[in-house]
């Protein structure tokens, strides 16, 4: 990966992103809480929320969420990853950088890497604004390890999850990335014990989200339902396997990863897009 990541991790926003940033009306983030926790999460707001200020910097307007458990790491200092990703078109851009916040609706990214990504495994769709929030009566659940029962139904149907990881470096800095991951509907596959088993298929193949699980195994995942804009945050412990008996049972996976709950939030209504025809 050395010559080509030479070529596409930059230090900075190219035309290509500085211009993508701003037609968003959603994006994916990834933080780590004050006691270690990663946590992943998606964000809306009206198209234009993110901006390049200049090339080294982005800014990101979104008021503070106390209900979103990824909002404990996104303060004055700390580090974050972004990936901004439009679904009807099925372009992705990341970056990684460094949180400058001055108030509660919005904060500055110092860009450490920024790069683009592959469409692969990217369900296409169109969003819209709800024309309903969350559900009169919907009340956020929390738990430790056991998923409830709607927690694994909305996995059970899932595409698409988004995951963050993170690794620090030795000289205090630290590097925080999440990603999206697809397949068909229930490809993550949940075990009797909890333990979500992940296929890892073929992608871009710069292993950002793998090299990180195989020095720190601490990671993040976000499942939405994008018709009721229910959202599940998880927070635990990643495996990698790379062979063996279980590895047989995914079609076209070269690896799984087997991530084991160890908090989790569910809340119904939360991501305040839906999918074309589902804003009843």
């Amino acid at each position: 990966m050395e010559e080509v990541g030479r070529k596409v991790l930059r230090d900075h926003l190219i035309e290509q992103h500085r211009l993508f940033y701003p037609q968003l009306p959603f994006v994916v983030l990834g933080s780590v809480d004050p006691d270690g926790r990663p946590w992943a999460t998606l964000r809306a707001n009206k198209p234009g929320f993110l901006f390049a200020t200049d090339i080294y910097h982005l800014a990101v307007t979104l008021p503070r969420d106390g209900n979103d458990p990824a909002d404990a790491g996104m303060e004055d200092g700390d580090a974050i990853g972004l990936l901004g990703i439009e679904l009807h078109t099925r372009r992705r851009n990341r970056l990684n950088g460094t949180i400058s916040r001055t108030n509660e609706t919005s904060f500055d990214i110092t860009v450490g890497h920024s790069f683009g990504n592959c469409p692969k495994y990217i369900t296409p769709r169109d969003l819209d604004i709800a024309r309903h929030s969350a559900p009169a009566g919907a009340t956020i659940t929390r738990g430790e390890h056991d998923l409830s029962n709607d927690a694994r139904a909305l996995i059970a149907r899932s595409d698409t999850f988004f995951i963050a990881s993170y690794i620090d470096h030795d000289d205090q800095r630290r590097d925080v990335d999440v990603s999206h991951r697809g397949g068909n509907p229930g490809f993550v596959h949940i075990e009797d014990d909890g333990t979500l088993i992940i296929p890892d298929y073929a992608g871009n193949r710069f292993f950002n989200t793998l090299g990180n699980l195989l020095i720190n195994p601490r990671a993040g995942l976000v499942f939405v339902d994008f018709t009721n804009g229910d959202m599940l945050q998880i927070t635990g412990n990643a495996e990698i396997i790379m062979g063996g008996a279980m590895l047989a049972n995914y079609d076209g996976a070269e690896r799984l990863v087997a991530f084991r709950p160890s908090q989790w939030i569910h809340r119904p209504g939360a991501f305040p897009l839906r999918m074309n025809g589902a804003n009843g």
